[in-house]
This record gives structure tokens, sequence and C-alpha cells, in this order.
């Protein structure tokens, strides 16, 4: 809806991350994996999820799930959160570190609701500190594909191996 009634936006929606995309996605995974491990484990959320016996159901199991992840969770969020808010308050303010911060805090509160409580005050946290991770990796590339990497494969985690 916002690329055809708004028209001129330019962020560009693809599904399918180029390569360097892939690899800036997973650089900016790999390095909020510590920040966010440590986040999880302070807040109380590590819980693990036992895996199917099946190695082979265990791994088709996490490739649905980055996949389902990837196109339906990440490219939307990302597209709106990176691709459309974080670009036009980078365009308003000529700071792209306010820009940063400011999306990555509403991303935070988008999720205030998750996990059938309100106000969620602990996954809102996990959500600014992956949208925090998702925004340096959309400024590094300037993509929204970039950032759905980091997104699906955090998240990804999180659904196949923790509760």
């Amino acid at each position: 809806a916002v690329l055809v009634i708004r028209g001129n936006v330019q962020a560009e929606y693809r599904f399918l991350p180029t390569r360097d995309e892939w690899l800036t996605g997973l650089r900016y995974f790999a390095m909020m994996f510590p920040v966010i491990a440590a986040a999880y484990w302070a807040l109380g959320l590590v819980a693990l999820r036992p895996l199917p016996k099946n190695p082979g159901a265990a791994i088709l199991l996490a490739i649905g799930t980055f996949f389902a992840m990837l196109w339906v969770l990440a490219l939307s969020e990302e597209f709106f959160f990176r691709g459309l808010l974080q670009r036009w308050i980078e365009q308003w303010t000529s700071k792209p570190r306010v820009a940063l911060i400011v999306a990555s805090i509403i991303f935070g509160c988008a999720h205030l609701g998750f996990h059938r409580t309100f106000p969620n005050w602990r996954w809102a946290i996990i959500a600014a500190i992956l949208g925090a991770f998702c925004g340096l990796a959309w400024q590094k590339a300037r993509s929204v594909q970039a950032a759905m990497v980091t997104h699906a494969v955090l998240v990804t985690i999180w659904r196949v191996f923790l509760r």
C-alpha cells in the first residue's frame, strides 16, 4: 500500500537478498548475538525448547522457520521500520545515529504486546536491541534485505531453540 499510494519510496521491496546483503546481515547478527544473549539471560527469558528427536526434522524445522521469518515477518517489519521510518527520520534530521536510536525505540515499543502480556517491557527491550542491529545492517548495506537477514536469523534461533 505504501509503495502504491505514497509512491516515490526509495526502499526496495525484494524477497531475496544479494550475496553482499546476506553477508552484511549475518555479520550484524554475529555482532548482536553476545549482546542479545546477555540481555535474554539478564531478563530471565532463557528457556530451552526440546528439539525433535529426528535430526532431519530439526534441520527442516529450522530451514522452514528461517524462510517463513525472512519472507513474512522480517520483510514486512524491516521494510517499514528500516526502509521507511529510519530512512525518513534520517532525511528529516540529517542525523543517522538519531534515526537509528529513534527507529529502534519505536520498534521495541511496537513489541510491547508480545507474548500475551501488555506491557511486556522485557520483550520490548529485546526488540529494541534487535532493531538497533537491524538498523546498523540497513545503514551499512542501505538495503532492507540485509536487515531482514539479521532479523530472521535471531527470530529463527528464538523460535527453534527457545520458548
